[in-house]
C-alpha cells in the first residue's frame, strides 16, 4: 500500500468464537505476528463485535466478549515506542464501545466519516466515472451539486444505473439524461411501468405532488424544486424532489417550519380541492411529527417551554436503539409537550393552506399540466409559475407522455363533496418511507 509496510485486516467478528478463550488466544496471536513484522499497521473492521461496553449486555459479565476486549486491552497496553505498530479500528456505533478501548493510550484519535461535501462528492465521482464514456458537456463538479447528502456508495450506484441505462438505449456516451434518471433511481428507486392508477388517484397525485411544489416555491427558507412527478417509485404513486443549493450543517428555526409547511403542501391540497384526505399522507405526516417532537425535545426551540432537552437516550448496545424510556419530566409538561408539538404541526399545516389559497388558480393550471406530462422539471415549472403558456414552456413540437388516459377526470363538484360523492380510492394501510417527498402507496388495501 502507500505506506509501504505489512497491512493486517481482521474483522471484530473473527475473534468471538463458541469456545472460550479461543477469541483471547487470537488477539495474542494476532500481535505477536504483527510485532513479528513491525513496522506494520493492523486494522480491526467492525470493533464492537468485541469492544463492546463490558456489564451492558443481557449475559454474565464473564462472557466470550469479555475475555477478548480485556485481552484488546492489554495488548495495547503492550505498546512501545520501538514496536512501529500502528492499530486503526472502525465501527458505525462507536456509543457503544468500552470507555476503557477509547482512553489516550489506546485509541488516542477518533475520525468520523461523514457523508461527503460538495468536493468530496466531485472527487469520488472522479473516481466512478473514470474508464467510462461521459458526453462532453457533463461537468462532474455541478454533478455532485446535485447530489447532496449522497454517500461513496450512493454515487458509485448512481455511475453504474446511468452507464446501464445509455447501454440499454444503444448510446455510446453516458449524457445527462441517463445520470438524472440515475439520480432518481437512487434517490426513490426505479420507475414502477405496471403500476397503473386510476383516473381518479391519478388526479389526487398530481394535486398533491403539485401542493407541495407550490408551497415550497412561495415559501423563503425551503430548499428549491427540482422535480415533480406522478410516475410512481418503489413505494410512492408520485413525489416531489427538493434540493438544497449547497451542503448544510445547521438548520434554523425558519428553515425547519418552513420544511414542515411544504411537507404537509400535499395534505393541504387534498382538503383544499377535494374536501377529502386519504391515506397517502401518512408518511408526511410521521416526518413532520417527528420534526416538531425533535424542536420541542433536542433544540429547544418551543418560547412555551424554553431552552431545555428533555428525556435522555438510555441506549442498549445490543439492540442498537432505545430499549426503555424514563423522562425527567413531569406529567404536566409532557402534557405540555405535546400541546407545543400540536401547535407547531397545526401552524405548518395552516401555512400550507394559506399560500396554497393564495395561489389556487397556479395549483389548479399547473396539476392539470402535471397530469398530462407526468414530470415537469425545475425550469419548466418556474416558468409556468410566471404565467408561461404551456407552448412557450415545452415547445409546440412536444408530445406528452402517453398516458393511456383519454380525457382528465371531471374534478367532483361542491354538490357531490357535501353527498360524500368523491370518488376517491378506498383507505387502506400507508407503508413504507420514500426519500423524496410523495404520496404513498397503501400497503394493505383495506378488505371488503
Amino acid at each position: 500500500g502507500e505506506a509501504g509496510v505489512p497491512f493486517f485486516s481482521i474483522s471484530g467478528s473473527d475473534f468471538v468464537e463458541m469456545f472460550v478463550g479461543v477469541g483471547a488466544s487470537r488477539v495474542r496471536d494476532l500481535f505477536e505476528q504483527a510485532k513479528q513484522n513491525s513496522p506494520c499497521i493492523i486494522f480491526m473492521d467492525e470493533i464492537d463485535a468485541v469492544g463492546r461496553h463490558r456489564g451492558a449486555g443481557m449475559g454474565g459479565g464473564h462472557d466470550e466478549r469479555e475475555q477478548t476486549l480485556n485481552q484488546l486491552l492489554v495488548e495495547m497496553d503492550g505498546f512501545e515506542a520501538k514496536d512501529n505498530i500502528i492499530m486503526i479500528a472502525a465501527t458505525n456505533r462507536p456509543d457503544i464501545l468500552d470507555p476503557a478501548l477509547l482512553r489516550p493510550g489506546r485509541f488516542d484519535r477518533q475520525i468520523a466519516v461523514d457523508r461527503p461535501d460538495r468536493k468530496g462528492r466531485a472527487r469520488i465521482l472522479e473516481v466512478h466515472t473514470r474508464g467510462k464514456p461521459l458526453a462532453k458537456d457533463i461537468e462532474v463538479d455541478a454533478l455532485a451539486g446535485q447530489t447532496p447528502g449522497f454517500t461513496g456508495a450512493d454515487l458509485s450506484n448512481l455511475v453504474n444505473e446511468a452507464a446501464l441505462l445509455a447501454a440499454r438505449t444503444g448510446k455510446k456516451e453516458i449524457t445527462q439524461t441517463e445520470l438524472e434518471e440515475g439520480i432518481m433511481r437512487v434517490v426513490a428507486g426505479p420507475e414502477k411501468k405496471t403500476r397503473v392508477m386510476g383516473e381518479k388517484e391519478r388526479l389526487i397525485t398530481a394535486y398533491h405532488e403539485m401542493g407541495h411544489a407550490i408551497v415550497g416555491h412561495y415559501l423563503e427558507h425551503s430548499d428549491p424544486v427540482h422535480k415533480i412527478s406522478i410516475i410512481s417509485r418503489g413505494q410512492a404513486l408520485g413525489y416531489t424532489i427538493s434540493m438544497p443549493q449547497e451542503d448544510k450543517f445547521l438548520t434554523t428555526r425558519a428553515e425547519l417550519n418552513d420544511t414542515m409547511a411544504m411537507t404537509l403542501g400535499g395534505r393541504a391540497a387534498e382538503e383544499i380541492v377535494f374536501d377529502e384526505i386519504t391515506t397517502g399522507a401518512s408518511n408526511d405526516l410521521e416526518k413532520v411529527t417527528a420534526t416538531a417532537k425533535q424542536m420541542v425535545m433536542r433544540f429547544g426551540m418551543s418560547e412555551k417551554l424554553g431552552p431545555r432537552v428533555f428525556g435522555h437516550d438510555h441506549g442498549q448496545p445490543f439492540l442498537g436503539r432505545e430499549f426503555s424510556s424514563e423522562p425527567d419530566y413531569s406529567d404536566e409538561i409532557a402534557r405540555e409537550i405535546d400541546d407545543e408539538i400540536r401547535r407547531i404541526v397545526e401552524a405548518a399545516h395552516q401555512v400550507a393552506k394559506d399560500v396554497l389559497a393564495v395561489h389556487r388558480d397556479a395549483l389548479t393550471r399547473i396539476s392539470e399540466l402535471l397530469l398530462k406530462r407526468e414530470t415537469i422539471e425545475s425550469q419548466e415549472f418556474a416558468a409556468l409559475l410566471e404565467g408561461k403558456s404551456e407552448e412557450d414552456v415545452f415547445g409546440p413540437d412536444e408530445v406528452p407522455a402517453d398516458t393511456g388516459i383519454s380525457e382528465r377526470p371531471e374534478l367532483p363538484s361542491a354538490a357531490d363533496r357535501a353527498a360524500g360523492k368523491l370518488g376517491l380510492p378506498r383507505p387502506g394501510l400507508a407503508g413504507g418511507a420514500a426519500e423524496a417527498r410523495g404520496l404513498e402507496l397503501p400497503e394493505k388495501p383495506e378488505l371488503a
